[in-house]
């Protein structure tokens, strides 16, 4: 599955979508200061359980390393992926 990104003034978004529409989804609000700020994470039910969201988080955290960003991930569940994977500390904010 295509991991694809989409960036409108402040706000953003990770997503992966088929034929039948939107999968999952990664949203964040981009600061002044150059922080990402993770604000949902969601997964269609009967996709849950896949790893698609750790993907959604781990895409965003290559982004944030390629671009010179740090990340506040304010939802839950990317927090728990930043609690979980010692090797985000570098871009946490």
């Amino acid at each position: 599955m295509e991991i694809k990104h989409k960036e409108i003034d402040s706000r953003g978004m990770f997503y992966i979508e088929s034929d039948k529409g939107l999968i999952a989804e990664l949203t964040y609000i981009k600061s002044d200061s150059n922080v990402l700020t993770i604000d949902h994470t969601e997964v269609k039910r009967e996709m849950e359980n896949r790893g698609i969201g750790s993907s959604l988080v781990e895409k965003s955290v290559e982004y944030a390393r390629e671009n010179n960003y740090k990340i506040e991930p304010l939802c839950p569940f990317a927090e728990v992926q930043f609690e979980r994977n010692a090797s985000y500390k570098d871009v946490r904010a």
